[in-house]
């Protein structure tokens, strides 16, 4: 039967019909509802792991004993697993292994727009590019016989529109994959020099056999209408084009883009007067094509900047104006994102912002504590590196510019790769504070559960990681827990502990708003002795604003959360129906 699936889930669909039996992953924008989604298919042993290189090392230890594993990340977690992700392309396969990664042109939600073909050529191994919804699950399938047949990881790329977009999937009955019998193969699967100098010679021969499947590989289709406008392209830019210039060019649509078809590429150039290289990011193919010596119109027709779309390529190709926009006469307000109504991250920004802290930032959430008013965040880098990165400030510009420095980084990424950084300080002497934003989740991909919470992805009871035993484990002394929205106490807390002449932690605890169990009773109002300070809008919760003078509540986006309470210093916010 046909249903409609996201293309992630179209994804997780197709691993549970070629027999996966291991889904290692770390959530991330736009990839997360992969390994959500494989959940509700039963006997697949599915985990969250703590970061994306974990992830790959079990799956790549799944495949190994024999089993078929896949992997799913955003562009960035890719960046996290590709040190074990360039050995497993040496020492091949065992059980089919995939890593399906999502890039974000456009940057959605991320802090680049990298381009993840980059590698799949860097680590020499088969990459497939799915357009929509079908393509996502029968890529999936696919991709694991062809790992099997080449004795090779397989990469498969998506982008943010083919993850979230919908489609009709064709659902089949899944294979009944027996595990491959494990020998010991020293020589195959310990990358020692003298074991890895011989791989690396297999994997140039697996290379040479791939460049001569893809040429002929049912992925890699022409599409003719009898123009003289050729398009290469590939995954979503396919569709773009399509949409834009439907049977007024041919298409060959490459779905695999890493190795490329040398002669189906030339075959199709041959037959056309001007060919068109359609890629979103970075000119992959159309380096390639050059490099065959085909003139092609590409990046000085395109940006290297984000999403395209049907309009652009239009225009690009044919010189046509969309003129069938919607507008409105009236001009629309910008809407930035902010923190939700509740959200325990605004109390302690609000104090490291009254405090005027330099503020080493992390990715989650709480990033946009850069926001207005709030405006407390200095830095944000990568997963983790709020840790370090403080660490850095600190020793660049010594212990006073310290006693005014915290790095504040949640949960889940403390675990992901925070943990690495405060070893570093305590190791080497530091004296840096650092804010642990314990708010019982990971929320800024959609509450996943993660080794803090005491639950797994099936929500059954496990190991909880006590976040404090942690940090007395490394070395740290001084570790306090302290509620943000006590904000008079939590002030008192960081001021005692960024003067401090070793290193801190400060934890501070209160759970994600959005949580089920999390109930605030009654809203906030503001009361007839409201003195008009001001106070409750540096907090800038959206539930409030300030008209005509006045200083409103919304009690439709209130919370009760009662933090306005405690930062009004006249007493003007009361709670009503409690």
């Amino acid at each position: 039967m046909k249903k409609l699936l996201i293309g992630n889930a179209a994804v997780a669909r197709g691993a549970y019909e070629a027999g996966v039996s291991v889904v290692s992953s770390y959530p991330g924008t736009p990839s997360t509802e992969i390994t959500e989604s494989i959940v509700k298919y039963e006997n697949i042993n599915v985990e969250w792991a703590p970061n994306e290189k974990v992830a790959a090392e079990v799956c790549i230890g799944a495949s190994i004993a024999g089993a078929r594993s896949l992997s799913a990340m955003k562009h960035v977690g890719l960046n996290v697993m590709a040190d074990p992700l360039f050995t497993a392309s040496y020492s091949g396969v065992n059980g089919g292994l995939v890593f399906v990664v999502a890039d974000d042109p456009g940057m959605h939600s991320s802090q680049n727009e990298q381009d993840s073909r980059h590698y799949a050529k860097a680590s020499k191994l088969l990459m497939l590019e799915p357009s929509d919804s079908a393509e996502c699950k029968e890529f999936t399938k696919e991709a694991f016989n062809l790992s099997e047949r080449f004795d090779t990881p397989v990469l498969i790329r998506l982008s943010t529109r083919v993850s979230h977009s919908q489609g009709l999937v064709l659902e089949c009955d899944p294979l009944n994959y027996e595990l491959k019998p494990y020998t010991k193969n020293v020589g195959k699967f310990v990358m020692t020099p003298a074991n890895a100098i011989k791989r690396h010679v297999v994997v140039e021969e697996r290379q040479r056999q791939e460049e001569e499947y893809v040429n002929d590989s049912k992925f890699n289709t022409i599409e003719d209408n009898g123009s003289r406008i050729g398009i290469i392209t590939s995954g979503i830019s396919y569709m773009y084009s399509k949409e834009a210039l439907g049977a007024k060019a041919d298409y060959l649509k490459l779905g695999i883009i890493n190795p490329l078809p040398s002669k189906l590429i030339k075959d199709f150039a041959s037959k056309h007067d001007t060919i068109y290289v359609i890629e979103e990011l970075d000119p992959i193919i159309e380096e390639y094509v050059k490099a065959l010596g085909i003139r092609v119109i590409g990046k000085e027709a395109f940006s290297l900047l984000g999403e395209y779309t049907p309009s652009m390529i239009r225009e690009a190709v044919l010189g046509i104006k969309n003129n069938d926009l919607y507008t409105v006469d009236e001009e629309i307000p910008a809407r930035p994102p902010v923190m939700c109504p509740g959200c325990p991250h605004r109390g302690t920004f609000y104090v490291l912002n009254k405090l005027g802290l330099t503020v080493a930032g992390d990715i989650g959430c709480y990033t946009l504590g850069a926001m207005p008013p709030l405006a407390s965040v200095d830095t944000t880098i990568c997963m983790g590196a709020s840790v370090s990165a403080g660490f850095g400030m600190a020793k660049a510009r010594g212990k006073e510019f310290n006693k005014n420095l915290v790095s504040v980084i949640g949960d889940s990424t403390f675990i992901h790769s925070g943990i690495s950084g405060l070893i570093d300080i305590v190791y080497n002497k530091g004296a840096n504070t650092v804010i642990i934003l314990d708010n019982s989740i990971t929320g800024m991909t959609g509450h996943q559960q993660n080794p803090t919470t005491g639950k797994t992805i099936r929500m059954e009871e496990t190991a909880q990681v006590n976040l404090i035993k942690l940090a007395e484990a490394v070395g740290v002394k001084r570790i306090v827990v302290a509620d943000p929205f006590d904000v008079d106490n939590f002030e008192r807390v960081v001021k005692e502990e960024v003067n401090s002449d070793e290193v801190s932690v400060i934890i501070a605890q209160r759970p994600c708003a959005l949580l089920k169990g999390v109930h605030y009773i009654g809203k906030c109002e503001v009361t007839a002795s409201c003195k008009h300070c001001k106070r409750c809008l540096k907090l800038g919760c959206p539930a409030i604003s300030m008209v005509n003078g006045n200083i409103l509540i919304d009690k439709t986006q209130c919370n009760g959360c009662g933090l306005c309470i405690n930062v009004c210093p006249f007493h003007a916010i009361e709670k009503v129906g409690e």
